[in-house]
């Protein structure tokens, strides 16, 4: 059976995975990752998951006047990432209410852990005003939890 995703504080378990390359654009100085780049790519996770579920973004906005918008995070950086490296992204949703969903977010280079970050993001119309995120795209991350 599977959990009511309308309900305050669901737990998740199934995993996204989507992988970037880091480019010299993405490196510092010191010639490794920049670290607000994580967030970057944490946030291209996010996005091709939706489309993955094939909510699109711009559709929520002109369809439904709804967006998601980023409310909080908290990062912790483990290993740097250099030039060239292939990183695997992985989110999951670890709580989800009416209107926001916190996801536990990683970024892994083969074995290494690099990033690891719970980003809370909220559901609003175009004014900012919170708003519960559409059954809709409820129903498709239910599908997408239980597959």
């Amino acid at each position: 059976m599977l959990p009511n995703l309308t309900s305050s504080k669901i737990t998740m378990s199934a995993e996204f995975t989507w992988t970037v390359r880091v480019y010299y654009e993405d490196t510092d100085a010191g010639g490794i990752v920049y670290y607000a780049n994580y967030l970057k790519f944490f946030e291209r996770a996010r996005t091709e998951w939706l489309r993955a579920l094939d909510v699109g973004q711009q559709v929520l906005l002109q369809d439904h006047d709804t967006m998601f918008v980023v409310k909080n995070v908290n990062a912790d950086y483990h290993a740097p990432a250099k030039l060239d490296d292939v990183i695997k992204l992985t989110l999951r949703i670890e709580k989800m209410g009416r209107a926001s969903i916190l996801f536990v977010q990683e970024a892994w280079c083969g074995e290494q852990l690099l990033n690891t970050a719970q980003v809370k993001v909220g559901c609003v119309d175009s004014a900012l005003r919170p708003r519960a995120i559409p059954p809709a795209v409820v129903a498709k991350m239910r599908g997408q939890q239980a597959s």
